[in-house]
């Protein structure tokens, strides 16, 4: 099986461009791809997985990537996919967290000897001077069809600044100057950014009289893993100080049956076959294929001894096997006592089982809370020191939260 017909057997590849001179360059290793990252946060998140893996099994058969983190794009804002407008951000904070972006997309992608090239378009669009680029870059794009893309046409509606009419454009305009530059062919993204990465493709062709190739890869986990990183709390976060590893673990343990086969196709290392072999899985069998799934994408992340830390707190709590040691853990100090005792609803905030005392209180009241395995119904409940002393607790809120709370 190629290169390209993996991709396609694991459900990755929705529309593109040239497919021909696409299959030549994945194929025999010549593709020098980028995909684009924003710096809205601090830290990446599942809904960039799909791209992460993707660019770490392109680079596996021999591929070139290069991680376009948008630095300059992220003071304007990508109107893809929003009904609003972004809030802006300051230029230290983009900077701040294209940093914490390198340090994860590591474990991905192998940036030694040149074998991956990481990227900010800081470099050529914060210094642009706007009379040249509008000449030079402007008169290639034409405003009606800018209209027809699917991202403005959600957006009009409700309003559409200049600003962010600029996006396309920009986008585009990294194409040009990653082509220039580093001798980029081929750019990856998300069905939502069809429209802009066409008109980077055509920016191209047009300007140098030179072929340049654009593909798309399938958004059901790029564009619904933003939606799937997304739990009450937040965002499921790479960074272990967002989302511990058994936070991250359990999300994808407790992804919907319908998905789970879907996942280990799109995001693991696993071979096809052993994934074909899956498809006839049914009932608990299904349950197995989740904690594979979650086993693989920790380790991935987060290392092998935090996923299987994870794997066996996950059995302690769920299972009544495995080491309940592994359990995430809160600590409480004698500054959270008063005269030696603490409620339930502080014992539930200072555990971060829950943001606020009312939402604690709600929880309780909905009969979702549990110490040791005993249902708190009482909202005034209160906890000695000595109960909480020795080994711990287990707290619980609803049937996948827990902490164990023990006393410092």
């Amino acid at each position: 099986m190629t290169v390209f017909d993996e991709l396609k057997a694991r459900g990755l590849l929705a529309q593109l461009t040239d497919e021909e001179e696409i299959k030549e360059l994945v194929n025999n290793g010549k593709a020098v791809f980028y995909i684009g990252f924003d710096p809205t946060a601090d830290s990446l998140h599942v809904g960039h997985f799909m791209a992460l893996c993707l660019m770490k099994r392109l680079q596996m058969a021999g591929n070139k990537p290069i991680a376009l983190i948008g630095g300059g794009t992220a003071m304007i804002g990508d109107p893809s996919g929003r009904t609003d407008m972004r809030s802006m951000m300051t230029v230290e904070t983009i900077d701040h967290n294209c940093e914490c972006f390198k340090e994860q997309m590591s474990k991905f992608i192998d940036f030694s000897d040149g074998k991956a090239l990481m990227v900010n378009n800081a470099e050529w669009l914060r210094d642009l001077n706007y009379i040249e680029f509008i000449r030079d870059i402007g008169a290639h794009f034409s405003v009606n069809r800018m209209l027809s893309a699917e991202c403005y046409k959600q957006r009009m509606e409700k309003g559409l600044s200049f600003l962010e009419f600029n996006y396309m454009i920009m986008q585009s305009y990294d194409f040009l100057s990653l082509y220039e530059r580093y001798g980029c062919n081929m750019q990856f993204g998300g069905d939502d950014q069809w429209s802009n990465m066409l008109g980077g493709t055509e920016l191209i062709r047009r300007k140098l009289g030179k072929d340049a190739y654009a593909m798309t890869i399938n958004l059901l986990l790029n564009s619904e893993g933003k939606k799937m990183g997304k739990t009450q709390k937040g965002a499921v976060w790479l960074d272990p100080k967002k989302t511990s590893p058994y936070e991250f673990y359990q999300y994808w343990r407790n992804i919907g049956d319908a998905d789970v086969l879907k996942c280990i196709r799109m995001l693991t290392f696993i071979p096809l076959e052993e994934i074909d072999k899956m498809d006839s899985w049914e009932g608990s069998q299904l349950n197995t294929a989740k904690e594979i799934l979650a086993f693989e994408l920790t380790k991935m992340i987060h290392g092998e001894e935090e996923a299987t830390k994870a794997q066996e707190a996950a059995k302690a709590l769920f299972g009544g096997s495995g080491n309940f040691a592994d359990m995430p853990t809160a600590t409480l100090t004698d500054d959270d006592f008063t005269d030696g005792n603490i409620d339930i609803l502080s014992v539930l905030v200072k555990s971060g089982l829950v943001p606020t005392r009312n939402e604690g209180r709600r929880a309780v009241e909905q009969g979702g809370v549990s110490v040791e395995g005993e249902k708190i119904t009482d909202i005034k409940a209160v906890f000695s020191k000595e109960q909480l002393s020795g080994d711990g607790v287990v707290v619980k809120r609803g049937k996948k939260n827990f902490r164990k709370v023990i006393v410092q």
